[in-house]
């Protein structure tokens, strides 16, 4: 997290300093991103920005974080659309609300894109495991509302449910990436949709007989 320092500046500061990270980010992978050019891109001395945040690490998780709760709020907003749908059809229609959000916002979509393709296993799975918890809250919410409905069984644990739904998700998406580009997932969202199709099936039906 910043430090007390950055959040003492003018909100304008502060918003031109997480722009130009955002920017430098989307362009380069983590290991590539220059302190020094957010730095000289804001005006703000290289020094500075060491101030502001421990190091390069803490502004990206900080980036990331502000990119998960812009995506949090917009689908969240989606929900109040979706109420009307079955659970399952509301995940489905999640992920096309997702693809829609990095349409929208091609920078963090940018840096989504370069986090993919990030060599490191261990940095990886540190920057995932600060998402995981906010999306097993996201889930949570969602299972509740499908047990107050009468959709699925209510003796399904809530909070296992929705961890399971969020591994699901990310490890859908890695299968896709295995073969696929992230920007031709974004040009054509069928293929997702379709691996998606047979997982929202697995999670409805399992795998008995």
């Amino acid at each position: 997290m910043p430090k007390q320092t950055f959040f003492n500046l003018p909100e304008e500061r502060r918003n031109k300093i997480i722009e130009a990270a955002i920017d430098e980010f989307s362009k380069n992978s983590f290991v590539n991103a220059s302190i020094s050019k957010i730095a000289e891109n804001t005006n703000v001395a290289k020094g500075s920005m060491y101030q502001y945040f421990e190091n390069k690490k803490d502004l990206y998780k900080y980036v990331l974080e502000i990119s998960s709760l812009k995506k949090q709020a917009y689908l969240l907003d989606c929900l109040h659309n979706l109420e009307h749908l079955y659970f399952i059809d509301t995940i489905r229609e999640l992920y096309v609300k997702g693809i829609a959000f990095a349409r929208e916002n091609p920078k963090l979509a940018g840096i989504a894109n370069n986090f993919m393709k990030e060599s490191d296993i261990k940095f990886k799975e540190e920057i995932l495991g600060m998402g995981m918890e906010k999306s097993n809250q996201f889930f949570e919410i969602l299972v509740e509302k499908a047990k107050e409905k009468g959709e699925i069984n209510p003796q399904i644990d809530t909070r296992v449910g929705a961890y399971i739904i969020t591994n699901l998700n990310t490890s859908i998406l890695d299968y896709v990436l295995s073969y696929m580009k992230y920007e031709e997932v974004l040009q054509n969202q069928d293929e997702l949709l379709d691996k998606v199709e047979k997982m929202l099936f697995i999670i409805e039906n399992g795998f008995k007989n």
